[in-house]
């Protein structure tokens, strides 16, 4: 059997070398690859060796001119830092591909795997790789130069508050650490009526600042001093300080408005409680439930003082208790809070026991109170009120007693806590047993308080076991599905996001 077969595929000749003479397929140079390589080398005039500069302390490295920039090994932007380096020189040639090439973290050396072409003789495309490597010398940046020679602050936030409880820088102290506005600062340092704050610019001064005053009713003034002038350049240097002055009314307190205040709120009673301080001050009348918020500008306007601090609170004990219909609005009367309910009781002070001494008052607490039950309140009756708006009152619409808040076993509270919170880390002049107990009353008010604690992030103890809770007279305490658990995580020195330069 015979197989027919079409004619013959033509092939392609070959030709000799130029150079050395060896059959190769035809190219425009007519020379071999390695004749060719050695005839031209297209990564002439491209640095094979570098520097690059890291600062130890805070493991920035410099990008030129004058900025640093916080990069991870074999990351993405250390590789465009050190391409920049080169970028001149890259300029004749196609970068085709780039990588670093693994070194020790110890080592000081980064090497670069670069892979180029280039057009050559006669139109010839010639790929060639080679590696450049580069020095890591430590050199500190300008911010922590200033911090090493104590003159390393720019600007400054002085924030303040004229009370003697510190509800509120703890609640203030929550929401810094939560949107992260800590990290800036260069020093945090606590004094006796409040916090000062640190930066190496004023802006991240000024960031701070208008954080403050989204977040608590305050206001704030401004001021700087020239540190030098150079009169060549002109170029002036200023230390700015920002001074934030927090409202002196923190929860629980019992305030007085002024007549005009308490008018333009709806025709509320003079005598307020204070429930809560978030952005505006929010305060309740314990006779009519009715609710304002009074934000820091209003303040400033109508100003108005607490009637007692948080050391006058006396203990009394409910005799009796009546759940009251709310009463009718009277004209421009505002809005009431759904989440109180208003009660007539008479109660006696734990410290009078012996005797019949008994009060009447108007409490908006009837919905957790009940005949036995220990409450903490105010004794107005029995003290001299110096204020300039409850000294003008007439004293039959002065209550004798103003009701705070239901009292629990502190020692049992703390027993059952299992979750905590994290802190600022500053420098302290010193703390006291006032400062842990005034603590303690901000971690009860957010255990209370289930608006504050949508502010705050709270994170699970492990160190105290999970109680089924069955007491429902006990004190209010958080869900497990509030807390988040606490992570600490670290990376490996070859790890994914690739490891920080180690000295």
């Amino acid at each position: 059997m015979e197989y027919m077969t079409g004619p013959a595929a033509p092939t392609q000749g070959n030709i000799l070398c130029c150079q050395c003479g060896i059959p190769i397929p035809p190219n425009p140079a007519n020379m071999c690859v390695g004749c060719l390589r050695a005839q031209v080398d297209i990564t002439e005039g491209i640095p094979k060796q570098g520097t690059i500069h890291f600062c130890k302390q805070c493991e920035r490295y410099l990008q030129p001119p004058g900025t640093w920039i916080q990069c991870t090994l074999e990351s993405r932007e250390l590789l465009a830092l050190c391409l920049k380096k080169i970028k001149a020189s890259l300029s004749k040639v196609r970068l085709i591909d780039a990588g670093f090439i693994w070194t020790e973290p110890h080592s000081k050396r980064l090497k670069l795997k670069l892979t180029v072409q280039k057009e050559v003789i006669n139109g010839a495309v010639l790929q060639q790789v080679f590696v450049v490597e580069y020095i890591v010398q430590s050199q500190m940046c300008e911010d922590c130069h200033r911090i090493e020679a104590k003159d390393f602050w720019k600007a400054v936030v002085q924030v303040r508050q004229k009370t003697l409880h510190k509800k509120t820088f703890y609640y203030l102290e929550q929401l810094i650490l939560k949107h992260r506005l800590h990290q800036n600062t260069l020093r945090i340092k606590e004094i006796h009526d409040g916090l000062d704050f640190y930066y190496s610019s004023k802006q991240q001064a000024q960031k701070m600042v208008d954080f403050l005053q989204c977040t608590v009713p305050s206001r704030s003034k401004s001021s700087q001093r020239l540190i030098s002038h150079d009169i060549h350049s002109n170029v002036y240097n200023y230390k700015s300080t920002f001074s934030v002055e927090i409202v002196p009314i923190c929860k629980d307190n019992v305030v007085c408005l002024s007549p005009k205040l308490a008018q333009s709120l709806g025709n509320m009673s003079q005598i307020c409680v204070c429930i809560r301080v978030t952005s505006t001050i929010h305060l309740i009348d314990p006779t009519t439930l009715q609710i304002a918020e009074i934000d820091g500008n209003t303040y400033w306007r109508h100003p108005f003082n607490s009637l007692f601090h948080p050391k006058q609170l006396e203990e009394f004990i409910i005799m009796d208790i009546n759940r009251v219909q709310e009463k009718k609005k009277g004209a421009g009367a505002g809005a009431r809070s759904n989440k109180h309910t208003l009660a007539e009781a008479w109660v006696q002070k734990t410290s009078e026991l012996n005797t019949d001494h008994q009060y009447f008052c108007c409490t908006h607490l009837g919905h957790i109170l009940n005949p036995g039950d220990l409450v903490l309140g105010f004794d107005l009756a029995n003290c001299n009120l110096n204020d300039e708006f409850a000294n003008k009152m007439n004293p039959h619409h002065i209550p004798d007693v103003v009701l705070i808040k239901k009292s629990y076993d502190r020692s049992k509270r703390q027993r059952r806590r299992n979750w905590k919170l994290k802190e600022l880390d500053r420098d302290r002049e010193g703390t006291d047993t006032d400062d842990e107990r005034q603590y303690q009353d901000f971690l009860e008010d957010l255990e209370e308080d289930e608006a504050i604690r949508k502010n705050v992030n709270i994170y699970r103890n492990a160190d105290i076991p999970v109680e089924s809770d069955t007491d429902d007279d006990g004190p209010p305490r958080i869900s497990l599905a509030e807390m988040l658990e606490d992570l600490h995580i670290s990376q490996d020195a070859t790890g994914g996001e690739g490891a920080n330069m180690m000295t």
